[in-house]
C-alpha cells in the first residue's frame, strides 16, 4: 500500500485509492440525494467513487463530480471513477456503447475502472433484468472471453484506464487469465466481504493473480426485500463493539480499518454527512498503531464468525 498516497498499485501500472464511496440508492431515497451525498464526500476527502449503469445514477453522480471540479475542490485526474458493465450488455458489439452511454450521462471522456458488473449475460434490450412469463430472468449465451476482448478495446480506445471485473468466483477469473490470447489481466475484483463474510480464499487467489480485491458490503449486508432478515446485523455485533470500544473508535471504522490490513479496497456509502466524514477517519487520526492490534483480533473474529455461520 502507498500510504503517502492511500492508494494501492493495479497490476496494470495504475493506482486505486484503498477507500471509495459508493453510489447505490435505496428505493426510498431520491435520486437527488446522490447529488449531495457525492458531493459531501469528494468534500470530505473521497477521491474513489464507484457507481454503475445499473444503479440509474451516474447522471446525478457525474454532475456532482463536474460541480466538484468547477469550484476547484479537485482536479478531473484527482477523481478515481469506476463504472460497470450491466449484463444485458456482454454481446461484444454493445460493450463499447454501453460505457459510451454512461460517459454522456456523466458528460466524462474516460472511467478510471469499468468492471464486468456479473459474469452473468442477460438478454440484450430494453430491460435491466428480462424475465420470462414465470418471472425468472432470461439468462443469454455469451462467451465472457469475448465479453472480455471488448472491454480490452475500451481500455485500448482510451474509454476506460483500466478494466477489471464484479462478483467472479475463482472459476470465473480463471476463464479470463486463461484466455488465449490475453492482452490484460482483469486489475481487480468487486466483491461483497465484510466479517461475517471475509472471502479469505478468494482474496488470496486474488493476491496469487496480483488482482485486487474490492468489498462492497463492507459494514454488512444490506437490509434490503433480498436479505434474511434474520440474519446477524454486523454493526450491532458484541465482539466488534468490543473492539471498538477497547481502541476507542466505532465499530464501522473497526470494519473497515480490517478490510485495509487485509490488503483490500473498500467501499462505503451514506447519505448522512455525519457518516461520510466519520468514514473518512478510518485513513485519519491519532492511534493509528493501535489499528495494526486490532488486524490480528479481527482477523481470528471473522474466522470465528464464519465459522458459527456453519454450524
Amino acid at each position: 500500500m502507498d500510504h503517502k498516497h492511500q492508494c494501492v498499485a493495479l497490476n496494470d501500472g495504475h493506482f486505486i485509492p484503498v477507500l471509495g464511496f459508493g453510489t447505490t440508492v435505496p428505493d426510498k431515497v431520491p435520486k437527488s440525494e446522490v447529488i449531495k451525498a457525492t458531493k459531501l464526500a469528494i468534500e470530505a476527502g473521497f477521491r474513489h467513487i464507484d457507481s454503475a449503469y445499473v444503479y440509474q445514477v451516474e447522471e446525478e453522480v457525474g454532475l456532482a463530480i463536474r460541480s466538484k471540479i468547477e469550484d476547484g475542490t479537485v482536479k478531473r485526474e484527482d477523481i478515481f471513477y469506476t463504472s460497470k458493465l450491466w449484463s444485458t450488455f456482454h454481446k461484444p458489439d454493445l460493450v463499447r456503447p454501453s460505457l459510451e452511454q454512461s460517459l454522456k450521462k456523466l458528460q466524462l471522456d474516460y472511467v478510471d475502472l469499468f468492471l464486468i458488473h456479473f459474469p452473468l449475460p442477460l438478454q440484450s434490450g430494453m430491460s435491466l433484468i428480462p424475465k420470462d412469463e414465470q418471472g425468472k430472468a432470461i439468462s443469454e449465451a455469451v462467451d465472457l472471453c469475448d465479453t472480455w476482448e471488448a472491454m480490452e478495446k475500451c481500455k485500448d480506445a482510451g474509454l476506460t484506464k483500466s478494466i477489471g471485473v464484479s462478483n467472479f468466483n475463482c472459476q470465473h477469473l480463471e476463464m479470463i487469465l486463461n484466455k488465449p490470447g490475453l492482452k490484460y489481466k482483469p486489475v481487480c475484483n468487486q466483491v461483497e466481504c465484510h466479517p461475517f463474510l471475509n472471502q479469505r480464499k478468494l482474496l488470496d487467489f486474488c493476491k496469487s493473480k496480483d488482482i485486487v480485491l474490492v468489498a462492497y458490503g463492507a459494514l454488512g449486508s444490506p437490509r434490503d426485500r433480498w436479505t434474511d432478515q434474520n440474519t446477524p446485523v454486523l454493526l450491532d455485533d458484541p465482539v466488534l463493539g468490543a473492539l471498538a470500544k477497547k481502541h476507542n473508535r466505532t465499530p464501522a471504522l473497526i470494519a473497515l480499518r480490517y478490510q485495509l490490513q487485509r490488503g483490500v479496497v473498500v467501499l462505503v456509502k451514506s447519505f448522512n454527512e455525519k457518516r461520510i466524514k466519520e468514514n473518512m477517519q478510518v485513513l485519519r487520526g491519532s492511534g493509528v498503531q493501535g489499528y495494526y492490534a486490532v488486524s490480528f483480533a479481527c482477523y481470528v473474529y471473522s474466522s470465528l464468525a464464519t465459522l458459527s455461520c456453519l454450524l
